[in-house]
């Protein structure tokens, strides 16, 4: 049965989400993890290394591959231009082109709720997967690049692609003072499982909040609990010591959001 596993590259794997997902879907799939500098003793062995702007690069990681989680590029709202551009837009073009000319089945790309940012910053709320984008700075921006750049290859070229517009992914949402960002918190337990339902799931394209079940998040869910079968099990509510307090309309959100988030 091993040899019929679902061959899955993670590129980005040496960072947070990509170190947790490489670990954890080791037991479903071939899983090819992809960085920079091994983050430990299995990647000593087994990192491949690529330039996402080389294209020769990024082809040669695509042989074989069902299905590219594709986490790699620059990850914070005040990334500066150059870096968005070198890491979220030509890194993602040859990805996906690459995945495109090697016959790959899949992308599961990590979007972000950055690219809705500005609702949240003048708390436009609640938030729906087909409302226009709002991206809330230049990472925001890259990320709607790549929501459209994925749509275009779907029609255009077949391929599947699931953009998950991932919340806050950290081990203790309670460090935060920010009511925003605990309502936006995904478990490490719910990431594992959406991006596996984002890898499993019958349907071929779609653009997906991916929180989990925070009593307080303003991101609707329901195309991601109905087209993929994702079913949050986590809410910050739930973790020792955690306290809400009820806001009618949703906590104000400072002016200068995202910055420091």
């Amino acid at each position: 049965m091993a040899e019929n596993r679902r061959r899955v590259l993670i590129t980005g794997a040496t960072g947070g989400i990509g170190l947790l997902l490489e670990e954890r879907l080791a037991d479903a799939y071939e899983v090819i993890p992809h960085g920079r500098t091994p983050k430990n003793e299995r990647q000593e062995q087994n990192l491949r290394r690529a330039d996402l702007e080389d294209y020769a690069d990024v082809r040669a990681l695509m042989d074989g591959v069902d299905t590219v989680v594709h986490l790699a590029g620059a990850a914070s709202p005040e990334a500066t231009w150059d870096d968005v551009l070198s890491a979220n837009i030509i890194g993602l073009r040859n990805v996906l082109e690459a995945a495109r000319e090697a016959g790959v089945r899949r992308i599961v790309y990590a979007s972000s709720n950055h690219a809705m940012g500005m609702y949240d910053r003048y708390e436009d709320w609640p938030v729906y997967p087909h409302h226009l984008p709002r991206p809330d700075s230049l990472y925001g921006v890259s990320k709607v690049f790549g929501e459209a750049l994925g749509r275009f290859y779907h029609e255009e070229h077949g391929l599947d692609f699931i953009a998950l517009r991932i919340g806050w992914v950290t081990q203790n949402p309670l460090d935060a003072d920010e009511d925003v960002l605990r309502a936006m918190w995904l478990s490490e337990d719910d990431t594992v499982h959406v991006v596996q339902r984002a890898i499993e799931a019958e349907c071929r394209f779609g653009l997906f909040y991916a929180v989990s079940d925070n009593p307080n998040r303003r991101w609707d869910l329901t195309n991601t609990m109905l087209e993929l079968g994702y079913r949050p099990q986590d809410s910050w509510t739930d973790l020792p010591g955690a306290e809400e307090v009820v806001v009618e309309g949703g906590a104000e959100v400072r002016d200068t959001w995202p910055e420091g988030s």
